[in-house]
């Protein structure tokens, strides 16, 4: 999940950012509505999280812009303010979601959830591909009913290839989703993260799910066929990736998957 926090409270925003990245996400923080405004219409987030009192323009302006410019991230307002006339005008100006502070954290993460799921048009935090199923509150994968271990980074490639099932995705998106701009490794990273991920749903009984679209990126595909109408698909070897990377990478590769 790509979150994009505008609040201008340093201390809570530091704590918050360390609760969303211990919980997997890639966040961003703005402390100016002004900028923030600006990063929503060039980056693409999962959510924004915003709070009312900023020092520029406020909350209210900020949902009222990002709506006018028919932008539609999911919008959860976090504000100390309680009354209910903020809340209504929140929400009547298109903000998804209104959380008074303080907060419990697991709230938070499940509103949060909750909010994403629906504008990604899923009613339940569960999502099925064939014999994939992922939850997307607990991070848990499961093949045919058995528990398939990902690494952060292999289960938020398996995560957006889901949520966009039916989509080709190019590298670029997939470096956006796992690093969101911030100490982007090389591009080949994410053929390396794709061929581990593909070997171990290969060996839990998933093989062949992730499929190639030559010289565009890679898509989902379940085993039934249903996506008979999307770009064909180059045919899946367990040994997908086994170029040898230049040197100048190793350091790279090694350091991203040591994140992983």
């Amino acid at each position: 999940m790509r979150v994009l926090l505008i609040e201008d409270d340093l201390t809570a925003a530091r704590a918050i950012v360390l609760m969303l990245r211990t919980a997997g996400a890639v966040v961003e923080h703005s402390s100016l509505g002004e900028e923030a405004v600006e990063l929503t219409k060039h980056y693409e987030y999962d959510i924004v999280l915003l709070a009312l009192m900023l020092p520029d323009i406020d909350g209210f302006e900020v949902v009222r812009r990002m709506r006018v410019s028919r932008n539609e991230t999911p919008v959860l307002v976090l504000s100390g303010v309680v009354r209910a006339s903020a809340k209504v005008k929140a929400l009547g100006l298109g903000a998804d979601d209104f959380i008074t502070k303080p907060f419990d954290n697991a709230e938070l993460l499940a509103r949060m959830q909750a909010v994403v799921r629906r504008a990604k048009g899923f009613s339940q935090p569960i999502l099925r591909v064939g014999p994939v199923e992922l939850n997307l509150d607990s991070r848990e994968v499961t093949v045919d009913g058995k528990e398939l271990r990902l690494t952060g980074k292999e289960y938020s490639i398996l995560e957006l290839l889901v949520l966009r099932k039916g989509m080709v995705l190019a590298k670029e998106a997939f470096l956006n989703h796992l690093y969101g701009g911030l100490d982007e490794p090389e591009m080949k990273i994410v053929d390396v993260f794709v061929c581990k991920l593909r070997r171990k749903m290969a060996k839990a009984g998933a093989e062949g799910m992730i499929g190639t679209v030559w010289g565009r990126g890679y898509m989902i595909r379940s085993p039934d066929g249903e996506e008979d109408e999307m770009p064909r698909l180059g045919p899946f070897r367990a040994d997908d990736y086994t170029e040898e990377l230049p040197d100048r990478l190793t350091g790279q590769v090694v350091k991203a998957l040591s994140a992983a």
